[in-house]
């Protein structure tokens, strides 16, 4: 029987994340103009404000994860980008980032201290903590993000069969897209 694989749950949620986030992007980029900046009800004000707001979390964090002293600059500019082309190539690299730590974690290196710089403290968590709470993060905005297009000119995409074999053939484009085999996603 195979035993429990934290590393390899870490990378496939990795993996998961940066598929719904290209997923989700890929849909936002079809808004209508005026429908990403649009006032909504959510816990931010607009699917633009939740985008931006996610995208400078994971700076903060991946940041944190890398080693990095980054810290809440990361949100010096609270909305950092006005449309969705330039969010979503940012979001991209962030995400490439954290898939890339995610591959060369091991069980030592996930059960290790991260320091997160703080405004007047470093708070010292697991990194293993750290992730899961980024990958809830991220799950929690985009949820908010695909209600939101609800009330769009797009229909909000499908973002919870990535994770299983039996779905591939539901990501094969999307997979293709961001340069991946179903031999990255599934081992």
């Amino acid at each position: 029987m195979p035993t429990f694989d934290p590393c390899r749950t870490a990378r496939k949620l990795a993996y998961n994340n940066a598929l719904a986030n290209h997923r989700l992007h890929d849909a936002c980029r079809r808004l209508m103009p005026g429908e990403f900046e649009a006032v909504r009800a959510s816990f931010f004000p607009s699917i633009k404000a939740t985008l931006n707001h996610s995208l400078t979390v994971d700076w903060f964090y991946v940041d944190a994860l890398e080693g990095g002293t980054l810290g809440p600059s990361a949100w010096d500019i609270e909305e950092p980008f006005d449309d969705i082309a330039t969010l979503a190539t940012e979001q991209a690299k962030v995400d490439r980032r954290l898939v890339a730590l995610c591959e060369a974690a091991t069980p030592e290196k996930l059960a290790s201290v991260t320091e997160i710089h703080r405004t007047e403290r470093i708070q010292r968590e697991r990194m293993e903590d750290v992730l899961n709470h980024l990958f809830q993060h991220q799950t929690h905005h985009r949820g908010q993000v695909h209600a939101m297009l609800a009330g769009t000119s797009v229909r909000p995409p499908q973002l919870d069969e990535f994770i299983v074999a039996d779905d591939s053939r539901f990501r094969s484009g999307d997979i293709a897209a961001l340069g991946w085999s179903e031999d990255d996603l599934m081992r």
